[in-house]
């Protein structure tokens, strides 16, 4: 499902290149749940974004549900995205003015289209989440764990095979946080999905099946860790 090989990114801090990311070789199988992990400056979120398309590595290979995203343009890599990856942020990037069901409608937008049976789905992931009588009120109605269950039905309304989230529990309690990431991880497991999460919380990963930690990316060993 994901394959990466000697990828590499680097930014330019005035005259310096600084290397944000480097992974020798990385494979995740289809239904995987996978904790990314490491200390900070090792380039988890920088990672996360070239799974996801958003950037494109300096060099390497990178093949997410059978295409090599290090060789489309920025368009087809976004096409790409809104058809087979979903994304849950740390800041779940809700806009205000629209209400929760709104809300994941628009991410039905970036992939199949938001038509009826867009909103069909909307409403059953809304439902499933327990938020079947929040659908029409506004982010700012909500608490954090219920915006944060809003978030996850937008990531997975497309029905995507991947879905990735950068530290998507940092700005909740740990009760509360552990309760959604086990629905998102009951919600993946049941539909075959992909989970990718970037973590500094190792009570986070403990959720997840294998863990990853980002040093042993750079090395002769592509993947290590477990629960």
């Amino acid at each position: 499902m994901i394959h990466l090989r000697s990828v590499q990114k680097s930014y330019r801090r005035g005259a310096e290149s600084v290397l944000a990311c480097a992974v020798d070789r990385l494979d995740i199988a289809a239904g995987e749940q996978v904790a990314l992990v490491g200390r900070s400056g090792t380039g988890k979120t920088t990672l996360l974004h070239i799974l996801a398309g958003i950037l494109r590595p300096d060099s390497g290979e990178v093949e997410i549900v059978g295409r090599r995203l290090d060789t489309l343009s920025e368009a087809q890599r976004d096409r790409h995205r809104g058809r087979h990856i979903g994304m849950v942020y740390q800041t779940f990037n809700l806009l205000q003015p629209f209400t929760a069901l709104e809300n994941v409608l628009l991410g039905a937008l970036f992939g199949r289209g938001a038509d009826s049976q867009a909103r069909v789905r909307a409403e059953a992931l809304l439902e499933q989440v327990g938020l079947g009588d929040r659908m029409h009120h506004r982010p700012r109605e909500l608490s954090v764990g219920q915006v944060q269950r809003v978030a996850i039905c937008r990531a997975l309304v497309n029905d995507p095979e991947v879905v990735l989230m950068d530290e998507p529990l940092g700005n909740q309690d740990k009760a509360t946080g552990g309760q959604v990431l086990d629905l998102l991880l009951q919600i993946a497991s049941h539909g075959k999905k992909t989970v990718v999460m970037v973590t500094h919380d190792p009570e986070s990963a403990k959720r997840m099946q294998r863990t990853v930690d980002l040093a042993t990316l750079r090395g002769e060993i592509a993947v290590g860790g477990g629960r």
